[in-house]
Formats: structure tokens, C-alpha cells, sequence
């Protein structure tokens, strides 16, 4: 299968103040949607992208040549979903090599005794296998890989909140998800991103994510970002808001000089694993 190319703002017309995306970038994001929750309904595609529904359908047609989706009546899911939830495992395994260096860097960061937020991602997951040496650890998640791993460590407290299950992200999330988080609080939080911008910030695929993150910012005293340099530049569907909501930015060493000036300016602190 040919994935995709990766999109960014300022691909297509605007009209009426809303951005018509052209077709292949387009794509990418329903892709990025359907990676995200798995499944979508046409008539929520063709309201998000401001397109009509017969555009939606054939986009979806296409991905569904491409090996990527399986369409249904009136939507399409991810074809890799059964697989995904049997074994518990996160399918999207670009940049591993990354992610892994940059979870190392991040559990550095954590000492015994902590009580700390841990979002869904496949970064965050990495972050967790380096937390198994920790001990008397009071964390809360979204994710159930995470709960999984740091749970079976016996001196650990783990908390998940309720919320709609989502197969591709092995986690909660929604309004009841967000509820969870009133009156918590925690040291750090450990934040996951499918794009960061200067201009549009903290972006992700769906808006459901949105509530919970939200809360979980408002929760933590400390907020540090995972997130590999591939994803610096890059614009995703809703915004949770700009960079500064971040104290700390951990990537890897593909962040540009300029960028890293620009997080500084902004008073974000840039922690690099190499």
C-alpha cells in the first residue's frame, strides 16, 4: 500500500471562511480520523470537511482500494481494528526509533512517589515501559495498554477515567472521560500529539479527545509534550490550543535550530533525546 502524503495547512481554497482541502490531503486527514477512532459516518466527514457527501464517498473508495479502510453503509472503518484490540498493541509504528529515545528521556524525568497523568499514544506507551524500575507511583490514564503495562507493577496505583472505548488509541475519551479529571491533581503530565504548530498548536484527529485532554492540562501542574520532530509543523483536524499551554517540549534531534528558538521564545523548554 502507497500511505498517503502528509498534509499541512494551506493545502486547498477557502470559502465562506471554512477551508476546502484539496483530494489527497483531504485523504490523509479522514485517514488520520479513522486512525484515531476507528470508525466514521459520512454524513460527520462531509460536515467536518465542508465537501459534499458524494466527494466523501469517493475518497473513501479510495482508501478502500488502497487496502487502508473498509467501507459500510453510510461510513467506513479501519480495517486493522480486530487485530489491533486482541492483542492490545498500538498499530501506528512510524518512528519508533524516536519515540523510544524520547520515552526514555521523559521517564527520566519521573521519581518515585509521583502522582502523574499519562495520555493514550504510542509515544506515551514507550514513555510507560520506561517507568516498570519506579516504584509507589499514583497514575491516572486514558489508555489501557498503559494501565496494562504499569499496572501489573505491584506497588503502583493506577485510575482510569469512563468514557467511550476507542480501539485505535486502546483508550477513553469523551465528555465523561473529561469528568473524571475535575478535583485531580497531579505533579506532570505526560501529553501525546498528532501535530504542533506555531499557528494552530496542539492539533488532533477527532474533537472527542479534545474534552479529556483538556482536563487533564487543567489537572497537572507540569505539562510536558511528547512528540517526534515529524510532527512539528504538521496541522491535524481540532485544535486543543496553542503551545504554550506546554512547559516542555521533549523530541529527538530533528528539530531545526529555529524551531527550537521559536518554542523558547514562547517559554516552552525543549528537551532533545539523541
Amino acid at each position: 500500500m502507497q500511505k498517503p502524503r502528509s498534509s499541512k495547512a494551506g493545502h486547498g481554497s477557502v470559502e465562506g471562511g471554512r477551508q476546502h482541502l484539496l483530494a489527497e490531503p483531504r485523504r490523509m486527514k479522514i485517514l488520520e480520523w479513522l486512525q484515531e477512532e476507528g470508525s466514521a459516518r459520512v454524513r460527520d466527514l462531509s460536515a467536518a470537511f465542508a465537501v459534499s457527501e458524494a466527494t466523501i464517498r469517493q475518497d473513501l473508495e479510495r482508501l478502500d482500494a488502497d487496502g487502508y479502510i473498509s467501507r459500510e453503509h453510510g461510513g467506513a472503518y479501519l480495517r486493522s481494528i480486530p487485530q489491533q484490540v486482541q492483542s492490545m498493541s498500538l498499530q501506528h509504528g512510524q518512528n519508533m526509533d524516536r519515540k523510544k529515545l524520547i520515552g526514555a528521556v521523559a521517564a527520566s524525568l519521573v521519581r518515585n512517589n509521583e502522582t502523574i497523568i499519562i495520555d493514550s499514544g504510542t509515544t506515551t506507551t514507550q514513555f510507560a515501559e520506561n517507568l516498570k524500575s519506579r516504584q509507589e507511583l499514583n497514575i491516572i490514564t486514558n489508555a489501557l495498554n498503559i494501565a496494562l503495562i504499569l499496572g501489573a507493577i505491584p506497588t503502583n496505583t493506577v485510575h482510569m477515567p469512563a468514557g467511550q472505548f476507542k480501539a485505535p488509541t486502546l483508550s477513553l475519551s469523551g465528555e465523561k472521560s473529561a469528568e473524571f479529571f475535575v478535583g485531580i491533581y497531579a505533579e506532570k503530565l505526560f501529553l501525546a500529539t498528532a501535530g504542533i504548530s506555531f499557528e494552530a498548536g496542539l492539533t488532533y484527529p477527532a474533537i472527542g479527545d479534545i474534552y479529556v485532554k483538556r482536563a487533564m492540562v487543567k489537572a497537572a501542574s507540569r505539562v510536558y509534550l511528547l512528540a517526534d520532530s515529524t510532527k512539528i509543523g504538521k496541522v491535524s483536524f481540532s485544535s486543543l490550543g496553542g503551545v504554550e499551554l506546554v512547559h516542555t517540549l521533549i523530541t529527538d534531534n530533528g528539530i531545526t535550530k529555529a524551531d527550537r528558538e521559536a518554542f523558547e521564545r514562547r517559554g516552552v523548554e525543549v528537551l532533545v533525546a539523541d
